[in-house]
């Protein structure tokens, strides 16, 4: 497989400049946060050859199949998955997708702040560094940020310009878009972060024989301040995300035959005080991490958090997936926590949501020898298949 044959590129450049001009590619468009636009027109999957052609610039190379990594809406219309050499997109909703690239970048987490400028922590092909990467252009040509790799596992860019690079000890601070970065200060023994603005941030530390610590700070990292204390004998990680009051936690315990065990906490006052939504004690996980009674013991699919979204008010969505069961699935609450509903699962082994609004979302899953791209317009509860990349006989 060679994705840097000449003519390769000079057709996608081609195509790509032409989704730009006829499909809305790199034109302005709402922030990656704003509310969705109206549902488009029922439609099907969405292919209309577009698969045919991905896995024959693939070159049928079975022993990596293509795989979505990460997928993004803007709103209810526009938004991009990407994997393993590949982007594609949609500007109606999922009834049409379009290549947007193709090339050597290997896609691992992609962010546009808007329909123009986006970034993407990628590899090489299938190397193992990460490079932060950017485009201009809404996606077809990407280009290093910097000459190095880097060690962030997560980007977040505000807009085109301001962002934070994470990862689990350490957080850094852009405002150039990505060419100079500066470290925040953060407690010892950080373990997960997440910033809304340069001055607020949140940090799930760890006191080394006691547990968990949830600190605040609002003057950029000088000061930190206890928010949420929990108990735990071997904790792992946090991820955390915060939304105008709102602020949630997912704590990380242990890990063990395909199960992890987690809770997840919720504050709709800025951290004064937490609800504790979640509890999922597993047997090869043992006990949640945490204390207090919670709302539900189980998580979505009964098996491990993935990526954890806040949208609209008081609203929370978390995917979770179970190998073992060969389940995902996504859980919501509507209300801050109080109460907690866990949704129907769907075939697979791992996924990635992206949600716009309390009602839009879009799932992408990883199956046994490929993935899919599915949306929800009813919050989860169900979901349509809008694209596959299941190999094609040859």
């Amino acid at each position: 497989m060679n994705w840097t044959k000449k003519i390769h590129r000079t057709i996608i450049t081609a195509l790509s400049a032409t989704l730009i001009m006829v499909s809305g590619w790199g034109a302005s468009a709402s922030s990656v946060h704003a509310a969705a636009s109206a549902t488009p027109a029922a439609c099907g999957t969405g292919d209309h050859g577009l698969l045919q052609s991905l896995q024959n610039k693939h070159s049928g190379d079975v022993s990596t199949p293509l795989t979505f990594s990460d997928v993004q809406f803007l709103n209810g219309d526009i938004g991009r998955a990407a994997g393993n050499g590949f982007m594609i997109g949609t500007s109606n909703g999922g009834c049409n997708f379009q290549e947007i690239y193709e090339g050597q970048w290997s896609f691992k987490q992609i962010d546009f702040p808007d329909n123009v400028h986006g970034f993407a922590l990628a590899s090489v092909k299938e190397g193992q560094a990460r490079y932060l990467i950017g485009t201009s252009n809404g996606g077809s040509e990407w280009k290093r940020l910097s000459n190095k790799a880097v060690s962030f596992e997560r980007i977040d860019f505000i807009d085109s310009k301001i962002g934070f690079g994470y990862n689990r000890a350490s957080t850094y601070y852009t405002k150039d878009g990505g060419l100079i970065w500066s470290k925040i200060s953060t407690p010892s023994n950080t373990r997960g972060t997440y910033f809304s603005d340069r001055n607020t941030g949140w940090a799930v530390v760890i006191v080394p024989g006691t547990g968990y610590r949830v600190m605040k700070t609002t003057d950029g990292g000088k000061n930190w301040t206890l928010s949420l204390k929990s108990t735990f004998s071997n904790p792992e990680y946090g991820q955390i995300t915060a939304k105008g009051d709102q602020v949630d936690v997912v704590l990380y315990g242990g890990s063990g035959m395909s199960q992890t065990s987690y809770s997840l906490y919720t504050s709709t006052n800025k951290g004064k005080s937490w609800n504790r939504v979640i509890a999922q004690e597993t047997a090869g996980g043992g006990p949640a991490p945490g204390s207090g009674k919670a709302v539900i013991n189980k998580g979505p699919a009964s098996g491990r958090p993935g990526n954890l979204e806040l949208v609209g008010n008081n609203t929370t969505f978390l995917v979770g997936y179970s190998d073992a069961a060969e389940k995902v699935a996504v859980g919501r609450s509507y209300n801050g926590g109080k109460q907690w509903t866990n949704l129907p699962a769907i075939a697979g082994y791992d996924g990635v949501i992206s949600f716009t609004s309390n009602k839009e979302g879009w799932l992408a899953v990883r199956e046994r020898d490929y993935s899919s791209l599915y949306v929800t317009k009813d919050g989860g509860a169900s979901w349509q298949l809008r694209f596959s990349l299941k190999m094609l006989s040859l």
